[in-house]
């Protein structure tokens, strides 16, 4: 059935330089509140930087009068479209050094302008990079080099619209360009939801998610978008495909895998049948506190080996604990929350509460009967401790871009490995960044941890790294610090990026990782797909 419309837009004013929302961001008092909490930082907050400081020079290139109409060279819109949200991007942007600014903003409308731009843009030797929600934090929406006569973003947020719903397969068709919430706007009138709630959900595309294999709401189970995809199409420089819509297939190697993941290198993701699911009426969460981390370690892997599937199941450490305010006391704290569209999920809950107290867990009170939970009620309403961490987990990025502008140098990394090599992993990241931060900066810095996803054969650590910079080289602190933290990762056999992508950042650990005979394969895929090497230029491969 078709799609019925809806109005999706909103007044509020997106940041060109900072993460999400312009009024969302700390106030200078609350910069200098927060730069308090690390030593060293500067007494006065940076200055909020303004297009009008920037060196944009004129575009090197003008589009046909055909592709005019689509085209937009607005300083401000360059600017927004110059680079992600990665720390390195909001130093850069406060700094007023943003790097390679794009000659034009591109919004095509369906799949034919997409291959016109794309044509014309080889034709000249124009780089193209896809664009998405523009929350990148890997350096994977930014040009870098000198190579291209020109740049141009091509941001498909204008192909937004939930275009089919087959409510007996339970799927749809959904445009790349759609942002998380505009999605969700569409699929709720049918009682129906992706649930695929990235940390990015406000300010990210569907194709981006596909196009990154983006990890969302899920802590076990489907944890990528990657488990909700039936089809893709996909508009490339060599031609346009879609690949069969099926629940399942094995007929050879997976047209989707090759550009799930792709980052924009290969094509541009302009359609995709996606699963979907009935939205959850039953509700249930609980927090659980432990006195030492490897316990709670142990507790984890059990409750991700059994049967249970909580939706929710982070882990954080004594400082991520501290820093969300679920514990002041130096506990660490597992966060778990079950849900389902069907049948009660508090049964589920006291199963993991008992698993966790087995293993030195203590508060989490098993769950009260509820005699039937109505439409969109919590079976068990969530703790003091969740009720923290999920509105910590919200707001961290606008804290992280006030210690920016104290001159901190913050930001994170993620990754995943097997449960045997997780302690170690952990251990020696916390040692070895923090010696890197202590050097190259002169100031003892903060490197907390949390686990984002957990399996059965392993799990996502994710760190928090802060530490006071000096004025002015910030970047290069960062770049050091990032260069010994994938160094770590390489050497405890633990991948490069669980969820963020590779983007132009993890390069390095990418290269190491992959096998060369499937780099040979990319390469080839590249050439043949991408003939002129336009479409996003130094990402995964040369």
């Amino acid at each position: 059935m078709p799609a019925s419309p809806s109005g999706h837009g909103t007044s509020r004013t997106r940041s060109w330089w900072g993460w999400g929302y312009a009024d969302s961001h700390p106030d200078d008092a609350e910069c200098v509140a927060i730069g308090a909490l690390l030593p060293g930082t500067l007494a006065r907050p940076l200055p909020i930087p303004r297009v009008a400081d920037l060196a944009i020079t004129r575009p090197r290139v003008t589009p046909p009068s055909s592709l005019a109409h689509l085209v937009s060279t607005d300083p401000e819109e360059r600017a927004a479209h110059a680079m992600g949200k990665a720390y390195r991007d909001i130093i850069r942007a406060l700094r007023g050094r943003p790097g390679r600014v794009p000659d034009l903003v591109a919004h095509p409308t369906d799949d034919r302008e997409v291959a016109d731009l794309l044509d014309w843009a080889g034709g000249l030797g124009v780089a193209v990079i896809p664009f998405g929600g523009g929350s990148s934090v890997v350096g994977g929406v930014e040009y870098r080099g000198d190579t291209h006569r020109a740049v141009l973003s091509l941001d498909l947020t204008s192909m937004d619209r939930v275009l089919e719903i087959d409510t007996v397969s339970r799927s749809a068709l959904i445009q790349a360009g759609a942002l998380g919430p505009v999605l969700e706007e569409q699929l709720r009138p049918h009682g129906l939801t992706l649930r695929h709630f990235p940390q990015s959900f406000e300010f990210s595309t569907l194709g981006g998610w596909l196009a990154t294999r983006a990890g969302g709401h899920y802590a076990t189970g489907r944890t990528h978008i990657d488990d909700f995809v039936q089809s893709l199409r996909v508009v490339t420089p060599a031609g346009s495909g879609t690949s069969l819509r099926l629940p399942a297939s094995g007929a050879g190697p997976s047209p989707d895998r090759l550009f799930l993941g792709s980052e924009g290198t290969l094509g541009v993701i302009t359609e995709a049948w996606m699963r979907l699911q009935e939205r959850p009426r039953h509700k249930a969460s609980a927090s659980v506190a432990f006195a030492g981390f490897p316990e709670a370690l142990e507790a984890v892997r059990v409750i991700a080996q059994s049967d249970l599937s909580p939706a929710n199941c982070r882990l954080l450490d004594p400082g991520e604990a501290l820093l969300s305010g679920a514990s002041q006391d130096g506990s660490s704290v597992l966060v778990l929350g079950f849900e389902s569209a069907t049948g009660r999920v508090d049964d589920r809950l006291a199963s993991a509460l008992e698993l966790a107290r087995a293993h030195g867990g203590r508060g989490g009170a098993a769950p009260a009967a509820n005699g039937g939970a109505a439409p969109a009620q919590r079976d068990v309403p969530a703790d003091a401790a969740v009720s923290a961490w999920r509105s910590a987990f919200l707001r961290m990025p606008y804290l992280r871009d006030g210690l920016a502008r104290m001159g901190a140098v913050v930001d994170t990394f993620e990754t995943a490995t097997t449960w045997d090599r997780i302690p170690a992993l952990i251990d020696a990241v916390r040692t070895e960044v923090g010696s890197a931060a202590l050097k190259a900066t002169g100031h003892p810095a903060t490197v907390n941890c949390r686990l984002t996803h957990v399996y059965p054969d392993g799990a996502a650590p994710y760190f928090t790294v802060a530490v006071a910079g000096r004025p002015g080289e910030e970047v290069g602190i960062w770049d050091d610090i990032k260069a010994v933290a994938s160094d770590v990762l390489h050497r405890h056999r633990a991948t490069i990026t669980h969820h963020h992508a590779v983007g132009r950042d993890h390069r390095p650990g990418y290269d190491l990782q992959r096998p060369e005979p499937f780099a040979l394969a990319l390469r080839a895929a590249k050439d043949a797909l991408d003939p002129h090497h336009i479409l996003n230029p130094g990402v995964l491969i040369d």
